[in-house]
């Protein structure tokens, strides 16, 4: 009897389901829903910016935006389907381990559980919008809401404080990685031409400091509201992008951002065409 042939397991069959067309797909789509929302939330922005905002520029403000157009709530249905493939692709990185030499360490598949519970939660409130309960209201409610619940229970402050905290810490790891290319390490770039390869880099360090940013400000108002234990310190999306229009920069680093944001939406469309899954 043959020993060279490789055993089938449940498992291994399993793990090449997981890292096969299925699990692509899925990553693809996931990216390129992401890539919507970010667009529309930075389209939206750019619009407060010049004063012709009437929308909050945050997930409900782009969802709303999108069901707008035509065909509204086929997109909305699209969009809230490619996030669900977002979930079960970051699934599967916690479950099998992400592409490169240490995708399977155990850091990495935290990371990717993390995400996946995220990009859950992201999916259900685009389908259930989609599906006509209208979300559950804007992300600065969301945001003080949640504050206000943390804060009320023994150590709510702490927790409120370390969540703050480490949202502005993801802030600057997500700028910092950007602006140093790290995401190099997960595009095709062999398949690019020179001049694709720089437009892509434009928008994988602009959008990506911009968004860095994002976070890094939602997470310090976050820790200012536990320091002053009030809620309404918190910040959403929609707040967080305002408060840069109230520097002495004025509106236009709320334009820079906002153009960032764009730019990162732009980037999602070439992680969606590029990424190694």
């Amino acid at each position: 009897m043959s020993t060279g042939a490789t055993a089938r397991t449940p498992r291994s069959d399993a793990r090449r389901v997981a890292n096969g067309s299925a699990r692509e797909g899925a990553a693809r789509a996931g990216l390129t829903a992401r890539g919507v929302i970010y667009l529309l939330v930075g389209v939206l922005a750019l619009q407060i910016a010049f004063g012709e905002g009437k929308r909050q520029a945050d997930r409900g403000g782009a969802l709303a935006e999108l069901a707008d157009k035509p065909f509204g709530a086929v997109l909305l249905w699209a969009l809230g389907i490619g996030l669900v493939g977002m979930a079960l692709w970051r699934l599967a990185e916690a479950i099998f381990g992400s592409v490169g030499p240490d995708g399977r360490k155990a850091s990495k598949r935290l990371l990717s559980a993390v995400r996946c519970a995220f990009y859950t939660f992201v999916a259900y409130s685009v389908l259930s919008f989609a599906a006509g309960s209208g979300g559950s209201g804007s992300s600065d409610e969301q945001s003080k809401d949640v504050t206000a619940r943390l804060l009320e229970v023994p150590a709510g402050q702490w927790l409120v404080g370390l969540a703050g905290a480490g949202i502005a810490v993801a802030g600057v790891w997500i700028g910092a990685r950007a602006v140093l290319r790290k995401y190099h390490d997960k595009l095709k770039l062999g398949e690019m031409s020179s001049r694709t390869r720089k437009l892509v880099d434009v928008t994988g360090v602009g959008g990506g400091a911009a968004r860095g940013a994002v976070f890094a400000v939602a997470g310090a108002f976050a820790v200012r509201a536990a320091v002053d234990y009030r809620p309404d310190r918190a910040k959403g999306l929609d707040d967080t992008l305002r408060s840069f229009a109230d520097t002495p920069l004025g509106p236009w680093l709320l334009v820079c951002v906002a153009a960032g944001l764009v730019l990162f939406g732009l980037f999602s469309f070439a992680m969606a065409r590029w990424r190694r899954v």
